[in-house]
């Protein structure tokens, strides 16, 4: 297997005659996540037992939470950008059905008292330890998801030529997986609503003379 650079993807290049890097190079090239490696300080893993999902101007930040400690902290920050997120909300979709028809429903979600106030993220955050080793978060343009009986697990893959390796491995108690999708899917369609109010509000391009 030669794994020199090439001209083009997947040709052989001539080991006689070097390659010309002095000048700008742009291609595009497409490869599988399927063949990710996984470094070995990711291959562990965190435990998390639920999910705060954020907008950024240009991403989703998504904070696996730990509250079995006190104060609760941040386990992981996955950084996603937005093209991504449907994706993952049906793959996570498609995961919970096949759990449920191999293990049996899960837990429905359990929506806040009648007149209970939602903190604000600022609030949130006052009340959550953020280790400085996870504030920046892990990037990630593509996610495997898989499941047992008691929990499922989330591969955040990063998809850069020439090696796609997992960025993040976070492990979700099977009932949290639900209120995880209602969070990806109610921060998607903010998302998508105000997209739709910018369109709205921007001027009409002028019409070329």
């Amino acid at each position: 297997m030669n794994d020199k650079p090439s001209s083009k993807p997947g040709d052989r290049s001539d080991s006689s005659e070097p390659l010309d890097m002095s000048g700008p190079h742009s291609q595009e090239v497409r490869h599988t996540q399927i063949s990710a490696i996984v470094p070995e300080d990711v291959a562990r893993g965190v435990f998390s037992t639920g999910a705060v999902v954020l907008q950024g101007g240009n991403e989703f930040i998504i904070d696996f939470l730990l509250r079995m400690t006190t104060p609760h902290q941040v386990a992981a920050r996955v950084i996603i950008p937005p093209p991504v997120i449907p994706r993952l909300i049906a793959a996570l979709r498609e995961n919970l059905s096949n759990f449920q028809n191999r293990f049996g429903p899960l837990p429905t979600p359990q929506p806040p008292a009648k007149g209970a106030q939602q903190p604000s993220a600022q609030e949130l955050y006052e009340q959550l330890k953020l280790p400085d080793d996870v504030v920046s978060g892990k990037y990630a343009n593509a996610v495997m998801i898989g499941h047992t009986a008691t929990e499922f697990s989330f591969d955040f893959i990063t998809t850069f030529f020439p090696r796609s390796a997992v960025s993040c491995r976070v492990y979700l108690s099977a009932p949290n997986a639900p209120r995880f999708l209602d969070s990806l899917t109610h921060s998607y369609e903010q998302f998508q609503r105000r997209i739709a109010e910018k369109s709205a509000e921007a001027p009409p391009n002028p019409e070329s003379a």
